[in-house]
């Protein structure tokens, strides 16, 4: 059974509020679950210490028994010092796409033709 460690959101409309939980990886997100384990509130301000609140002590627990935290909660692992993320890198995702290149290059091809016109000119 490949268990999870994720988010499965409460709240209400707007006002979203998620409960960090333990669950099997095919079960609904706000389905069943076997363990809470903390809980995260988006509405606070980023330094409020109530922001996110985790139960570390079971969270290694279940990490060294085989559970895979979500991205999102392995953020939150990071921060309180439970867990290393590697931070990731894609430098195709930067890159502009397809269109704005072909229209970077036109205006790059008018400038060139301008500045050659210019020089034809001063001679």
């Amino acid at each position: 059974m490949a268990l999870k460690i994720r988010l499965a959101r409460g709240g209400s409309k707007k006002r979203p509020y998620y409960h960090v939980v333990l669950a099997d990886a095919r079960s609904p997100r706000d389905g069943r679950f076997l363990e809470n384990l903390g809980s995260w509130n988006p509405m606070l301000a980023k330094d409020d210490e109530k922001r996110v609140q985790l139960n570390a002590e079971r969270i290694k627990h279940w990490i060294a028994n085989g559970a895979q935290p979500t991205d999102r909660v392995l953020r939150f692992l990071d921060e309180a010092g439970v867990a290393k993320r590697e931070a990731k890198n894609n430098p195709e995702k930067a890159k502009p796409g397809k269109r704005a290149q072909e229209r970077a290059a036109e205006k790059a091809q008018k400038i060139a033709d301008a500045a050659a016109a210019a020089a034809d000119a001063a001679e």
